[in-house]
């Protein structure tokens, strides 16, 4: 199945997640489970849909970040999900090159969304090409920051049970 095809059906599901709600990733496994009358999900849907969960958070502050007058939360359903599905594309997925993925972004924006949405996008999604490296460079550094707190946390816990003054304590010698 073409990629063009597997970008609808990841949109049909992120958005569907989205207008509900509801996480993405119980949908997804919903879908692949009980595909109903449609056909399962390619792979590359898969794929696209996994991506964007899990890096919604980064996604969805470059959006805000290189978005012109728009927070993510106040565009359109659509848009927002045409928006991350080429962002996911651009900052991650080296298959695919950027062009490409604004290309088949604004493809979706004329057949779903109204006139103005191509516009918008082209120059977000170009916006985030230019940025990309910074954008993945700076969650990388998000998550290594977070592995050192959890790493810490685990050590100040390993630390506290071992010498916790709560814990009871044998006596050395009860004899005394």
């Amino acid at each position: 199945m073409a990629r063009s095809t597997a970008r609808k059906r990841a949109l049909n599901t992120l958005y569907e997640a989205d207008e509900k709600g509801q996480e993405i990733l119980p949908l997804l496994d919903e879908r692949l489970a009980f595909p109903g009358a449609q056909t399962p999900l390619p792979a590359y849907a898969q794929d696209i849909i996994r991506g964007v969960a899990s890096h919604r958070r980064t996604i969805d502050r470059a959006i805000n970040e290189h978005s012109t007058g728009w927070d993510v939360k106040r565009m359109h359903v659509l848009d927002r999900n045409i928006a991350r599905i080429a962002a996911w594309e651009i900052v991650y997925n080296d298959e695919v090159p950027a062009k490409v993925a604004i290309d088949e972004a604004l493809g979706l924006a004329k057949i779903y969304s109204d006139g103005e949405a191509p516009n918008f996008l082209h120059g977000l999604l170009s916006a985030i090409e230019r940025d990309a490296e910074s954008i993945r460079t700076e969650e990388q550094e998000w998550q290594e920051y977070r592995a050192s707190l959890a790493a810490q946390a685990e050590e100040a816990d390993a630390g506290e049970t071992s010498e916790s003054p709560d814990s009871p304590q044998t006596p050395k010698n009860s004899a005394e």
